[in-house]
């Protein structure tokens, strides 16, 4: 439903978004979650790529994917192709408070709109370019979220020797590349405030698949070895991993000692916790596949919801596969309210997906849905998808 509460945590935050597709758009909607006015602009006649990337469509013909990452935002068209495009980016420029683009590297200085130009005229700005692979030498290469989780090493630590190489089931570089440039732009917002001055933030999706794959390239960056798929296992910790049910896998994570005897209780084979083979983590990396015989021995014997009761009951970390549907349905019996309904004047509600940050003062709010794409100048037509 609309909610119109106090103000939120970035009220008077003004932000020109350049941005489309994905990475710099969900930044975008986090921000205007949280309170920031975002213009999104958008070519004429077409807008957002997103807008045409369907099936599947809303009931309205709206591509779910853009209604994905552009609530909260007001939509302005402007060709970026004209002088008159160009002096209307620079005014709306000179109005707000951060700008936001993911085009290619040296695209916005083209277009006159680039971050030195932009922090001459208004030193208090924050200018923050996402691109593909950064600003020097990776310049020139674009940047689509499948060809870096390739790149960047991801892909060769997901999937397993029968499988092969295999992306996330989502756009999951894009995702994170996002979180931090929100993160970028607030602390450089936050600078500006205490000191007047304005800069630059630049996030690259490479530099973030990087950063995101945490002890995967810690291992590689401290002793050389580089890390290899191993499907569903982890290469430091037993069980942490899919176990075979009467129905579907269960994911259990016993990450020490302590989980793995609460696990052991909770199948009714406390002994296996004394076991010298599995006494310790180690242990239990080095015997898994004797291990995991014994654990599902026994985890045969009951479906997995049913072992998700006994072993959450105990404070054991696991639960089923679920897909989509089950996972909506399991944080709407939690209380979170994942999902969001937006209505507006003229137009059916929207559904959305919950803001993932809670605040107690000035939590996130759901004022518009995606914004319908408006009439390019001299048109009376407006071209959505």
């Amino acid at each position: 439903m609309r909610s119109d509460p106090a103000p939120g945590a970035l009220d008077g935050v003004r932000v020109a978004d350049f941005s489309r597709v994905l990475a710099a758009p969900y930044a975008t909607m986090l921000l205007a979650d949280l309170g920031a006015e975002v213009i999104k602009v958008e070519r004429p006649g077409v807008g957002d790529e997103t807008r045409a990337w369907g099936p599947p469509w809303s009931d309205e013909g709206e591509a779910t994917y853009f209604l994905s990452v552009n609530r909260n935002k007001e939509s302005r068209v402007i060709d970026l192709s004209s002088p008159e495009g160009r002096q209307a980016a620079l005014d709306l420029v000179a109005e707000c408070d951060v700008v936001i683009d993911n085009f290619r590297s040296g695209t916005m200085e083209r277009l006159g709109l680039g971050p030195d130009e932009l922090l001459d005229r208004h030193p208090g700005l924050v200018v923050c370019s996402v691109t593909g692979f950064g600003s020097g030498e990776g310049a020139s290469l674009p940047g689509y979220d499948l060809v870096v989780q390739a790149v960047g090493g991801l892909m060769s630590v997901t999937g397993s020797e029968e499988s092969g190489p295999m992306k996330a089931g989502v756009a999951l570089v894009d995702v994170i590349t996002g979180l931090h440039a929100t993160i970028g732009i607030q602390a450089a917002l936050r600078h500006r405030d205490r000191t007047g001055e304005g800069q630059r933030v630049e996030v690259n999706l490479l530099s973030s698949m990087l950063s995101a794959m945490v002890n995967q390239a810690s291992a590689y960056v401290v002793t050389g070895q580089v890390p290899q798929a191993m499907g569903n296992l982890h290469p430091s910790i037993a069980p942490y991993e899919l176990l075979t049910t009467a129905d579907r896998p269960l994911a259990v994570a016993a990450a020490n000692d302590k989980l793995f005897a609460l696990l052991a209780e909770g199948i009714g084979r406390p002994e296996l916790a004394r076991d010298p083979r599995f006494a310790r983590n180690s242990d239990r990396v080095s015997h898994r596949r004797v291990l995991v015989a014994e654990l599902e021995d026994v985890l045969r014997e009951q479906p997995a919801d049913h072992w998700f009761e006994v072993l959450s009951g105990l404070g054991v970390p696991c639960g089923p596969i679920n897909d989509l549907q089950q996972a909506f349905d399991l944080a709407d019996r939690l209380g979170l309210q994942p999902v969001q309904e937006i209505a507006e004047p003229g137009r059916p509600p929207v559904r959305t997906v919950a803001h993932p940050i809670t605040l107690s003062r000035t939590p996130a709010t759901y004022r518009t849905p995606p914004p319908l794409l408006p009439p390019s100048p001299g048109t009376s037509q407006a071209g959505g998808a």
